[in-house]
């Protein structure tokens, strides 16, 4: 079984607007809690470019 983590960022006390990560068989796994059976794969070279594009964007 896939043990999915919230991120920290997400909103809502439902649970329902979360982005969720996971770990499993050396990949790691996006999903948005409202669709989860569409799962992303990415590799952690893949998740850092991510997330330093939305902070940059953020920031901008």
């Amino acid at each position: 079984m896939i043990q999915w983590q919230k991120s920290t960022f997400s909103s809502g006390s439902d649970g329902s607007n979360c982005v969720e990560l996971a770990k499993r068989e050396g990949m790691l796994l996006l999903r948005e809690s409202d669709d989860p059976d569409r799962i992303l794969p990415v590799s952690s070279v893949g998740l850092a470019a991510l997330i330093t594009r939305i902070h940059a964007d953020r920031t901008s």
